[in-house]
């Protein structure tokens, strides 16, 4: 079913009191939301991420408010989590889930999944042998396969190495060894300790002494541990039953031994003559001293006392995890030799399908030329165990290649760089680079299982350099084309918002209100620039033609090639903009003459108000805009609240300075000259320093307005400047009963 209408119901959702909002996507499956810092976008992003992951919304500050989150088509019917697919701004710990998806090939899995079949029965019957045997519970193949061939994935490889030792081993006391009682990271710590190593060998040297000295056991050949395994088979296999009878040298006489009991006498004898001389008795103490230090080391010891024959085995650690795993393998030779032969029967064609799997051109791998061709970054993406995903289900792996230089073509400079390495030398806009090749896996996982999906995207393109959002832009235009995909595309940003609105012909372009009630998603007021309206609108909005002189007076400035104090027109589009001799006595008759010198084609403005004072129009409209309770976004009413604004704070500077000689003479910066000038005559008066600075660091970038630069005005919190207008316009209200003096700017010649 598709989603041709998705309708939202917010209350009390991380900040957002209130929205309500329906989405038509049944002629174009796309939105985009410009909401400035702090209006809603991020609130936004996480109600829908909620859904996404069966979370309840909440509003985190007043937890007493009841929440409610409503996401529905347009047969009222719920969206479902698995249709809702955020993407943040980024997220470093971030991986799609579904990659696997990509890579499955399902011709070659079946063909694998099938030979595979017995093998893995039988190879299950083994581990859980060896399970037992070892007395470990995790991942038994991981450890074989690191322990004998160093790599845990090498299974196989591992039991194959070992397949002659195997064949040729008789079943040994070592098999009975648990694996896990000293191959554990709390034993391994005083095993591996240089103190035990040290007594480990002054040990081993008296025990190879008298090895060598007995005429009964064989260094090397023959000790106390193969004596007892050939008592044990010799009574399996009912030797002394049939009156056979063997002949042993046992101290330096030859004895014939009738009797399994005769016999494991003997044993018992030459082996206590080894383990129970005086000065072996003595390096074992001192080894039973470092082995009385905590619990572990206790049970470490005791366990070592019922298996004594252990100890010679750890000099050599390495060599004991290959022996252990070899007995185990020995004494579950049934089981190990089921696997070996249905496997050794296989692998010709597990071999001939592993190679068709690396040939494969999969989803997986189109996805990483994708990023690679796309995105301007130092490393090139590449596949690592494409064979494995498809045949083994297993996690798909990638690899990075560092790139000498992003220009060169050549590849045959770069190098394999690990991931950990290639994120400390990465910057921040690379790294969400990278986070973004995890979202391209599940936007092109989703495509390939056919989801109907509604994409979330909080700006993505925040900290890119140019090329990269472009390359963003044109990925998001590819998600569009699919008839399941529809977007909802949120920015802080304007010139994102502008650009992604005109490269991908978005049609519904919303901006976020704020108002007493909650939040609106209203229409973007500007179909390109806001200039293109205002042209039109001169005639008819007093804030649009209050706005447009900055505008004008960037024009003016442009197109004059001599000297500005001598241009009127500029010098009295400066007077409105700043508080300056003609200021109050320019009209708006005299503002209409001025825009049809600058703008050819420019309509007249209306007659009944030719002689109203622009500057008493400017306060008139910034009042009423005050007043407003919505918090709107118009960029018109922005520069008027800006002009008003300035235009106050140096009224109050210039009449508490109260010298016309120096405020004749400013021929540039006025603002930041008055407010210097203040500091210096009053630098205990901190409140009106504070303000007046706070109007300079707020309003220039305001007024100061071309083509180019109008975004940084709308990313501006409207609500920020009316706080800065009540501050201004309730400073110069009559305190107390006294009335403030008005401020009127000396008479003279304008200069600047």
């Amino acid at each position: 079913m598709l989603m041709n209408k998705v309708k939202i119901d917010f209350e009390n959702c991380y900040g957002i009191k209130k929205l309500k909002y329906e989405f038509d996507f049944s002629e174009e499956r796309r939105a985009v939301i410009y909401a400035p810092n702090g209006a809603m976008k991020t609130s936004f992003a996480t109600v829908f991420r909620d859904l996404s992951e069966d979370k309840v919304s909440e509003d985190r500050i007043f937890k007493n408010r009841e929440t409610k989150r409503s996401i529905k088509n347009e047969h009222e019917v719920d969206i479902a989590s698995d249709q809702i697919f955020v993407i943040e701004p980024y997220s470093e710990s971030y991986k799609s889930s579904k990659i696997s998806t990509l890579l499955a090939n399902k011709k070659l899995k079946d063909k694998y999944d099938g030979i595979y079949k017995d093998i893995d029965e039988k190879k299950e019957a083994l581990v859980k042998e060896l399970k037992n045997s070892s007395g470990l519970k995790g991942d038994i193949e991981a450890i074989l396969a690191t322990d004998i061939a160093h790599d845990s994935k090498e299974f196989f490889k591992s039991l194959i190495r070992v397949q002659a030792e195997v064949a040729g081993d008789k079943k040994t006391a070592l098999g009975d060894i648990l694996y896990q009682k000293i191959f554990n990271e709390k034993v391994l710590s005083f095993i591996e300790a240089p103190d035990f190593q040290d007594k480990l060998s002054r040990y081993m040297k008296t025990y190879d002494e008298l090895v060598s000295a007995s005429t009964f056991f064989k260094k090397g050949i023959f000790n106390h541990n193969n004596a007892a395994d050939i008592a044990k088979n010799l009574k399996e296999n009912g030797f002394f039953e049939a009156d056979h009878s063997i002949y042993v040298t046992a101290d330096k006489v030859k004895k014939e031994i009738k009797t399994k009991t005769d016999l494991e006498k003997v044993i018992q004898q030459e082996r206590d003559s080894i383990l129970k001389n005086v000065d072996l008795a003595k390096s074992f103490d001192e080894i039973d001293k470092v082995l009385n230090k905590n619990r572990e080391a206790k049970e470490f010891r005791d366990y070592l006392e019922e298996n004594q024959g252990l100890l010679p085995e750890l000099a050599n650690l390495p060599r004991l995890k290959e022996r252990l795993w070899i007995s185990y393998l020995v004494k579950n030779i049934e089981a190990y030799k089921l696997l070996m032969d249905v496997y050794d029967k296989a692998k010709e064609h597990i071999e001939k399908i592993i190679e068709e799997a690396k040939k494969e051109t999969t989803k997986w791998a189109e996805v990483i030329n994708v990023f690679n061709e796309r995105f301007s970054v130092p490393f090139r993406v590449l596949m690592e165990n494409q064979e494995d995903v498809i045949l083994k289900s297993s996690a798909p792996s990638i690899k990075f290649k560092f790139k000498e230089s992003e220009i060169s073509t050549d590849t045959n400079t770069d190098i394999d760089i690990a991931e950990k390495e290639l994120w400390d030398v990465l910057s921040n806009g690379e790294r969400r680079a990278l986070y973004l090749l995890n979202i391209i896996f599940e936007v092109n996982a989703r495509k390939e299982l056919g989801v109907e999906t509604l994409f979330v995207i909080d700006d993505i393109a925040d900290s890119f350099d140019y090329k990269n959002k472009y390359a963003i832009i044109e990925y998001l235009s590819d998600i569009s084309e699919h008839i399941k995909f529809y977007q909802v595309i949120l920015t802080h940003n304007f010139d994102f918002f502008r650009t992604i609105s005109g490269r991908l012909n978005i049609r519904t372009k919303l901006h976020t209100v704020k108002t007493d009630t909650g939040i609106k998603l209203v229409p973007e007021k500007y179909p390109k620039n806001p200039f293109t309206m205002w042209k039109k609108k001169l005639g008819s909005s007093e804030e649009m033609l209050v706005a447009s002189i900055p505008f004008i007076r960037n024009l003016t400035e442009f197109c004059d090639f001599g000297n500005l104090e001598n241009n009127e027109d500029y010098q009295k589009l400066t007077e409105l903009l700043h508080l300056r001799p003609g200021t109050d006595s320019i009209t708006i008759g005299d503002l209409g003459k001025i825009i049809k010198n600058v703008l050819k084609g420019a309509p007249d403005l209306p007659t009944k108000d030719q002689e109203r004072s622009v500057k008493e129009l400017i306060y008139s409209l910034a009042r009423k805009i005050f007043s407003e309770t919505e918090d709107v976004i118009d960029l018109e009413k922005k520069i008027v609240l800006s002009i008003a604004i300035r235009l106050k704070t140096e009224e109050l500077l210039i009449g508490e300075i109260n010298d016309d000689v120096f405020v004749l003479g400013i021929d540039r910066y006025q603002t930041i000259t008055l407010i210097r000038k203040y500091k210096e005559k009053f630098p205990n008066n901190r409140e009106m320093i504070k303000l007046a600075e706070q109007v300079n660091l707020m309003t220039p970038e305001n007024i100061h307005i071309n083509s180019f630069m109008y975004e940084p005005i709308l990313d501006m919190s409207n609500t920020h400047l009316k706080q800065l207008y009540g501050k201004v316009f309730d400073f110069s209200a009559p305190k107390n009963g006294q009335t403030r003096q008005k401020s009127s700017p000396p008479v003279g010649t304008v200069k600047a």
